[in-house]
């Protein structure tokens, strides 16, 4: 398939661009070098290849999400300076 420069001018018009008529030529000659790429892959035969959205293989290298125990509130009380009606006493920061 050729596209030609009035397809191009319509495509740029499309695309909210505006194409120099000095560089027309230049940009037909690109969209028909990337459709001619295009065309020589829908040659490859593909069958039995399962399609995948990466390159590489992905892991996930983060560690499994397992709930473990907290700390008590008792036991987090134990390294508070001071406690307050069962919560820990800071000093005032607003005056």
């Amino acid at each position: 398939m050729k596209v030609t420069a009035k397809e191009v001018r319509h495509i740029a018009n499309l695309s909210r661009l505006t194409v120099p008529d000095s560089e027309m030529e230049k940009f037909t000659e690109q969209f028909n070098q990337i459709l001619n790429y295009a065309d020589i892959l829908q040659e490859l035969d593909t069958n039995g290849i399962v399609p995948t959205p990466y390159v590489l293989p992905i892991s996930n290298v983060l560690r499994e999400d397992i709930a473990v125990e907290g700390v008590s509130h008792e036991d987090a009380l134990l390294n508070a300076p001071e406690v307050h009606n069962g919560g820990f006493k800071v000093p005032r920061v607003i005056e």
